[in-house]
């Protein structure tokens, strides 16, 4: 059994080679998220992994609800192994949206975004972790194109993406459905830049 341990957390993974195994990305949202958080509020993180994010921030801040969403089944059983609140389904599918649906204070998606040809895919689940299609954003356009009906007047957002993503797309996309965008954290490791993009509904 793989356990990580971060600021007051420690994650089990259970079958790892089903469960994307945090790392860079996973601990550098997890610091940006920490930074965001306030008690009383309400946070959803989509595709939650293994629960390691959600998990850091319920032990760090106190008075805060968290609910988080997963596509791959034995991730999302790995999460509620964690303590995490978790839903099994797509993107905000499982989420009623709207005034008298959920509402949410910071929305949190680390998505899958490395291009990925049709001979690049990982078989199985955790091909979810990993394919953000030919442009390394289709999943994380998927995300924006919702994301604004599940979040309260002056919510914010949190989004891991690399230097290969590309960052002025993702700003532009994100300004043009009416959040103000930055980046909040960057990490370089080996080939690409991590960054983590904030925007806040102007």
């Amino acid at each position: 059994m793989v356990e990580i341990e971060y600021k007051n957390t420690r994650v089990k993974l259970g079958d790892s080679d089903l469960v994307y195994e945090p790392a860079e990305d996973s601990f550098l949202l997890a610091d940006a998220a920490l930074e965001e958080a306030e008690p009383g509020m309400c946070i959803l993180e989509i595709g939650a992994g293994s629960g390691f994010v959600s998990a850091v921030l319920r032990a760090n801040t106190p008075g805060i609800r968290v609910l988080a969403t997963e596509i791959n089944p034995h991730a999302a059983r790995c999460a509620k192994a964690n303590g995490v609140e978790v839903i099994r389904t797509d993107l905000f599918k499982g989420i009623r949206s709207g005034s008298r649906g959920a509402s949410f204070d910071l929305i949190l998606f680390n998505p899958p975004y490395l291009p990925t040809s049709e001979e690049e895919k990982v078989p199985g689940w955790l091909n979810y972790a990993f394919d953000g299609g030919a442009s390394g954003r289709e999943t994380l356009d998927r995300f924006l194109d919702d994301v604004r009906d599940y979040l309260k007047p002056g919510g914010k957002i949190l989004i891991l993406i690399s230097s290969i993503t590309g960052l002025e797309a993702v700003k532009e996309k994100m300004m043009k459905i009416g959040f103000e965008a930055g980046v909040v954290g960057r990490k370089k490791i080996s080939f690409e830049e991590l960054m983590v993009v904030r925007g806040e509904l102007s």
